[in-house]
């Protein structure tokens, strides 16, 4: 029986896998997609921003687990109901070409791959390839894993390395699980930086593996698919820091916060305040939704460090609440002191 092709998406927060979803959606090239996004925390942006992309349009039930959309795709929300969501789209195998998975910034790809090894999914589905998208803007500034050159000189001088952090380890092993690296936002850094990076990836990465650079989102599908590697397969060839581990207790250390506010911002003002909560707090990423003074439209928010990218969307409905929604993800956050200095911004 011929299995269905999952290619899983993975990469470190805001480094741009949402937009190369949308982009894979507007551009399937008649394909049949399913898109599963595994989102870290309560409310689910990333889900919402590939059900509101132009010609995805929701089905006729939008409170279902999977949404049908009008270009034929489906698009689904999974956040601890992995299996008995594969399950469902398993039994509509028939309208399905391909699956694309979206996983947390958050998330180690290896225990997802690890998933297809179950026989009530590896008899219908494979993962063919895994794709890591990398923001070289932000390795170019050290935001997300430290400057290059002192982690290159630590390594050398540290083989063991007992004292990474946990994000160090979750892009480690993003990268160690890679089919194709894609790096994004290469027009915000300089040819001697995008020099270095490539240069340092290569080291990094299994050979063979490639890195691409990817504007917006933008690249051919046919590049993304048909790997045919059989990850499930061959995870033996792809180690990870946490292969020997019994239990991986980073996680409790790492926590998002949800805030709903009916309050309306003015987004440079608050932009501003934001990158003030970011210089005193350990927070990695912001992202969500913002109602604007006067505005009849939705403005989108995503911030990594102190770069801040927004945009408007789409119009609020008519039976739709105005109101401010906003996702931080980061280290030990404490949702009523940020809830207050939100609720202190003018």
């Amino acid at each position: 029986m011929h299995k269905i092709p999952v290619t899983v998406i993975t990469g470190f927060l805001g480094a741009g896998k949402t937009t190369l979803l949308r982009h894979l959606l507007q551009n399937n090239q008649n394909r049949r997609i399913a898109v599963l996004v595994n989102e870290f925390g309560e409310v689910g942006i990333d889900g919402e921003l590939l059900r509101d992309c132009q010609i995805c349009e929701e089905g006729d039930n939008p409170n279902d687990n999977i949404i049908e959309l009008t270009n034929g795709c489906l698009c689904c929300t999974v956040q601890e109901e992995f299996y008995p969501t594969m399950q469902q789209l398993l039994e509509r195998r028939e309208s399905i070409d391909c699956m694309l998975i979206e996983t947390s910034g958050l998330a180690l790809p290896k225990p997802l791959v690890q998933a297809f090894r179950w026989p009530e999914i590896r008899n219908s589905a494979t993962v063919d390839g895994v794709i890591t998208v990398v923001d070289c803007q932000a390795l170019a500034s050290g935001k997300l894993v430290g400057n290059l050159d002192a982690l290159e000189a630590q390594r050398k001088a540290d083989p063991n390395l007992e004292h990474e952090t946990p994000i160090e380890e979750l892009f480690e092993d993003q990268l160690a699980c890679a089919d194709l690296v894609l790096l994004t936002k290469t027009d915000l850094v300089d040819n001697t930086q995008l020099t270095q990076i490539k240069a340092w990836l290569s080291q990094e990465l299994r050979p063979g593996v490639k890195v691409i650079s990817c504007h917006q989102g933008e690249i051919n599908p046919d590049i993304l698919l048909g790997f045919n590697a059989a990850v499930e397969d061959n995870l033996e060839s792809r180690p990870s820091h946490h292969d020997e581990e019994e239990e991986h207790d980073h996680d409790d250390e790492i926590n998002s916060i949800q805030i709903i506010i009916d309050q309306a911002y003015e987004p440079k003002t608050l932009v501003e305040n934001l990158k003030e909560i970011v210089k005193t707090t350990e927070i990695y990423r912001i992202k969500g939704f913002v109602n604007v003074p006067n505005k009849p439209m939705r403005l989108v928010l995503q911030g990594v460090g102190d770069r801040f990218d927004t945009f408007y969307d789409r119009f609020w409905q008519p039976d739709e609440q105005k109101t401010t929604r906003l996702v931080f993800i980061g280290r030990d956050l404490n949702q009523q002191k940020i809830a207050d200095k939100l609720a202190l911004i003018a």
